[in-house]
């Protein structure tokens, strides 16, 4: 079991983005995978943020991991997509630029089409875990943290030309051995108010497990993290590519 915070729906991240959706174990499809990202903090940072301020962000990257299949593709890494390619979505912060609340819509690649979990070893639908990393000041101090919450691909998602090959998206998956380098640990979780207690335990995913539990009263923060991922080279791969 995984234990996730949610307060009133909304999935707070070891850092100052809350996820409004989707919500953890969620069975997904269709043509995209749809994320709302606040980068409010629930209204409580002005956008659009200052690089003066003590507390702003610097960058959000997301991507779609499974340690299980060893594989990792690129959801956004903050760079904007060669010659208009939709293979993945630009940097999200600068999404709807005036909304505090940015909407990531990636168009799922070739190799997650069908329908169901296939019990196939060739499949790549499953669980998998939509691994958020982010970059930020808080109260003066840099951070850099990564959080994984699962999803299930297990609802229909139907062939498409829009869809591009698996490949063009993959990233390396780090060892165990490298991920001993881990991310930084927050003293405390930056929106949740000491008192507040409304977690929700769930499953962990299969895919790629990651552990996040909030010590709401004494605001403690820990994360654990099996797997760190890093996008390598993505830009440069699709600049040949396309």
């Amino acid at each position: 079991m995984s234990n996730f915070t949610l307060v009133n729906g909304q999935l707070y991240t070891p850092g100052l983005a809350i996820v409004d959706s989707p919500q953890p174990n969620t069975p997904l499809g269709g043509d995209n995978l749809q994320v709302a990202i606040d980068v409010s903090g629930d209204g409580q940072l002005p956008w659009p943020p200052s690089n003066d301020s003590s507390t702003t962000f610097h960058s959000i990257t997301l991507f779609l991991t499974s340690y299980e299949k060893s594989l990792n593709f690129t959801i956004s890494n903050g760079t904007e997509p060669a010659h208009n390619s939709t293979a993945y979505v630009g940097p999200v912060l600068t999404l709807e630029p005036s909304s505090t609340v940015k909407h990531v819509n990636w168009i799922w690649p070739a190799c997650l089409v069908g329908n169901g979990d296939s019990s196939s070893s060739s499949s790549d639908r499953g669980t998998y875990n939509i691994t958020m990393h982010q970059s930020f000041r808080w109260n003066g101090t840099d951070y850099y943290t990564v959080f994984d919450w699962p999803i299930e691909v297990t609802n229909s998602i139907s062939a498409s030309a829009d869809r591009v090959d698996c490949a063009l998206l993959e990233n390396k998956v780090l060892s165990a051995e490298t991920e001993a380098d881990s991310p930084d640990t927050l003293p405390a979780q930056p929106w949740v108010q000491a008192g507040v207690s409304s977690s929700a335990s769930t499953s962990t995913a299969t895919g790629s497990s990651a552990t996040a539990s909030t010590s709401i009263g004494s605001r403690r923060f820990r994360v654990s993290w099996r797997m760190v991922l890093v996008a390598v080279g993505v830009m440069n791969y699709l600049s040949c590519v396309y």
